[in-house]
């Protein structure tokens, strides 16, 4: 259940606690996806792995993401799409072309010697792998949604697809930020 369907589950229990019939809020959601042939080909190292993904391995990365909102735009839109050209070219700078390293990683400063020599474009990142690729992700797409629709839509997951065969999903924890700022969930 995520933390939006809680919230609603806490309300809609409070008002049948009250005598009141539940209430059903609908959701619109909408998806947008940049996928393998958007030319996001990055390379990671998990240096803490015990397999070959401890070494420097690449993939041409694909995202999706969920956008919900229960109130439509005066368009009929949950979002623009239109609206997300910063969210690409965002995307292209941290992963076109370039090696994402951990923070931690053991061989950073060597890291570091490759993109002064002008040998690879280098994005440190607190972890690395799909799921903090993922998590980076979400965190940066969420405030930029909330900020251009002043909370009317948020960002439900990203999806990072590595390649066909493996994807990881993030959901964070935003709707309850959405729910504050609309002043919706009083804070706790």
């Amino acid at each position: 259940m995520t933390q939006l369907s809680e919230a609603y589950a806490t309300a809609d229990a409070a008002r049948g606690a009250m005598g009141h019939a539940p209430a059903r809020v609908p959701i619109h959601r909408s998806t947008k996806t940049y996928d393998h042939s958007e030319g996001l080909s990055c390379c990671f190292r998990q240096w803490r792995a015990h397999s070959h993904c401890r070494l420097i391995h690449g993939y041409a990365l694909a995202f999706r993401f969920v956008f919900a909102t229960r109130e439509l735009d005066e368009c009929g839109w949950c979002f623009d799409f239109g609206g997300l050209k910063p969210v690409r070219a965002w995307l292209h700078e941290m992963f076109d072309h370039t090696m994402l390293v951990a923070e931690d990683d053991p061989n950073l400063s060597d890291f570091k010697r490759l993109e002064e020599k002008g040998m690879v474009t280098l994005r440190v990142l607190p972890k690395v792998g799909c799921e903090a690729t993922a998590e980076h992700v979400f965190h940066h797409v969420a405030r930029f949604v909330a900020e251009q629709t002043a909370g009317r839509v948020w960002l439900e997951t990203v999806e990072v697809r590595e390649h066909g065969g493996n994807s990881a999903l993030y959901e964070g924890g935003t709707h309850e930020l959405v729910l504050h700022l609309t002043g919706e969930l009083s804070p706790k």
